[in-house]
């Protein structure tokens, strides 16, 4: 008897394992975007090809970002920063809903023991009289498991691991958007910095050509326009002051944040004396590759896609809800009416108890749920299909800006220069008495102007590069592959293995 029941839950098992799946078969949307990447003029600068044709994406942000000062920031952020823990928090819990639904394919056995009491009144006796019975029972048992003939335990397992996947893909997304975030938060720092200091020096200079035209207007040779104007002037200068310090703090504090800590006194002494943005500190060389490349690269993408297949999956599930479901119940163990007798020989019990459901009525409720795993796939298509479509928007505009800005850049330096050289003719005019005090506050303005939008130039340009880094997927590994000359292939990470318990 014992060899029939190991017998039959062996084959039982074995039908289970091999239940076939109802899901449709997966294939991968077209994806919805041109072959290639938009040509013409605010893009002809944007193509550089990078040595030896290593990706973006395999560049570690170590490689990428060389600023010790910035690296250091990147480093206590990834240990630190809570949207990232949450994020890592949210794989972990996936990942232990897939082991739970997983489990599911396994019988759940356990060990139970079991006293049982019954008092007979004297008119139910055969003997007349009053009795209490006892019985005793240890063994194991199995409880209603389902055998899994049609795939639906399968399609759920299938979609809980993909859902974990796809949460993975998304910590690796919000690692990849935290280290965009901390460069263009430290980049915009010292930018401020930078431009406090600029401020610093035409405060100066405001503060000296309102005084000279004070002097002016009390010896009668200006006029009480030529003073309001210097007043405006020194007033602006000082609004400035005032707003850069203000958006140098909040730098500060926007990079507390992301870092996730209290930034330490040398970290801290180091930020205060980055005081310019150095134009070189990122590299250009940043090949954008295909538009099919962001398939592979893109963790954004990859996490859609994963959401799509899980999908998928639900539909196999909703088509094995039509089908009859087969569960298995069972114990085998001892029983005896004393305590002592559990053990003694002829004792041995068992019982098996399959029971099969067939769906006959449902008020259309299974139809529906078909109806709305289909309707759920579509939304995930598009879903994915948006993805992609942004990722190529995102990655054209970068280009847009790495082919623009450079030249954006020279032009402003020249246009600065122009006002340098006429603030300085304007200034020589009014000392020799040519022009009025007007031309030089004009002039003075005008200068000072364009050496603004030059720094904001400038951010702009290191700014679009980290964003090209981080769109092209830059950012996912900390150092430079070895072989990142290679075709790369995407990182999948590995299904968890199902624990017992």
């Amino acid at each position: 008897m014992k060899l029939q029941m190991r017998t039959l839950l062996s084959v039982s098992l074995a039908a289970a394992l091999a239940g076939c799946s109802l899901a449709p078969t997966y294939e991968r949307p077209d994806a919805p975007i041109d072959a290639a990447y938009p040509t013409g003029a605010a893009y002809n600068a944007a193509q550089v090809a990078a040595p030896g044709g290593r990706a973006v994406a395999d560049i570690g942000w170590r490689d990428f970002f060389g600023d010790p000062l910035l690296q250091q920031l990147i480093e206590q952020s990834l240990a630190n920063n809570r949207d990232l823990r949450v994020a890592a928090l949210n794989v972990e819990a996936a990942r232990a809903q897939y082991r739970i639904q997983r489990a599911d394919l396994a019988p759940s056995i356990g060990v139970a023991g079991q006293n049982s009491a019954q008092r007979t009144p004297a008119d139910l006796s055969p003997s007349g009289q009053a009795s209490t019975s006892h019985s005793y029972q240890v063994g194991a048992a199995m409880s209603a498991w389902e055998l899994d003939l049609f795939g639906r335990i399968r399609s759920l397992s299938e979609q809980a691991l993909e859902s974990y996947l796809a949460l993975d893909e998304t910590r690796t997304a919000t690692q990849l958007t935290l280290i965009a975030e901390v460069a263009n938060a430290y980049l915009t720092l010292r930018a401020d910095q930078e431009l406090l200091s600029l401020t610093r020096e035409t405060l100066k200079s405001q503060e000296d050509s309102y005084q000279l035209t004070k002097q002016s207007y009390d010896q009668g040779l200006s006029t009480a326009l030529d003073l309001s104007q210097a007043e405006v002037s020194l007033r602006t200068a000082q609004r400035n002051l005032s707003q850069y310090t203000r958006q140098a703090a909040q730098d500060r504090n926007a990079l507390v944040l992301l870092v996730g800590q209290p930034l330490s006194p040398e970290m801290t002494a180091a930020l205060d004396g980055a005081t310019t943005l150095e134009d070189g500190m990122l590299p250009t060389a940043l090949p954008a590759g295909l538009p099919s490349d962001l398939l592979a690269r893109r963790p954004d993408i990859r996490a859609a896609e994963h959401q799509l297949k899980g999908a998928n999956a639900n539909i196999g599930a909703a088509r094995a809800a039509f089908f009859p479901t087969i569960s298995l119940t069972g114990s085998a163990g001892t029983a005896s009416a004393s305590l002592g007798g559990l053990f003694e020989g002829g004792s041995g019990a068992w019982s098996f108890v399959p029971q099969i459901t067939v769906p006959i009525f449902a008020g259309g409720s299974l139809l529906a749920g078909l109806d709305l795993a289909k309707v759920q796939k579509n939304i995930q298509v598009a879903q994915y299909e948006k993805a992609i479509q942004t990722g190529f928007r995102e990655v054209a505009d970068a280009l847009a800006g790495r082919g623009t800005l450079d030249e954006q850049i020279q032009a402003q330096r020249l246009l600065v220069d122009a006002n340098q050289r006429a603030y300085d003719a304007s200034e020589q005019r009014f000392r020799q008495g040519i022009d009025d005090y007007l031309s030089v506050l004009d002039s003075q303005r005008s200068l000072y102007s364009s050496q603004q939008a030059l720094v904001d130039t400038r951010l702009a340009r290191l700014s679009n590069l980290v964003t090209l880094y981080k769109v092209l997927g830059g950012g996912w590994t900390e150092r430079t592959e070895a072989n990142a000359g290679l075709p790369a292939t995407p990182v999948t990470p590995t299904a968890p293995a199902a624990t017992a318990g």
